[in-house]
């Protein structure tokens, strides 16, 4: 397999944690953010979000996002860092 027929990888963290309020982006306690991986791509990501989810789901007040970190990165998407 050539360099042209592999996929492109974007770098995708799962991150989680207790909000102070489920409307907002604050968390509780920076210091018990989980994180739950990196993924080469959405789909990996999405999967791994869903089930990080799923195992709190008696907790309203727990949060887990996919932060795609290639856009944070490389955010003209040119290719070029920064």
């Amino acid at each position: 397999m050539s360099t042209t027929d592999t996929p492109t990888q974007l770098l995708h963290l799962v991150i989680g944690g207790e909000l102070v309020d489920p409307m907002k982006t604050e968390f509780r306690n920076l210091k018990d953010v989980q994180f739950v991986g990196a993924y080469p791509n959405y789909a990996e990501a999405h999967a791994a979000w869903k089930g990080a989810a799923q195992r709190t789901v008696d907790n309203a007040h727990m949060r887990f996002f996919v932060l795609h970190a290639h856009e944070l990165i490389d955010p003209d998407s040119d290719g070029v860092i920064g």
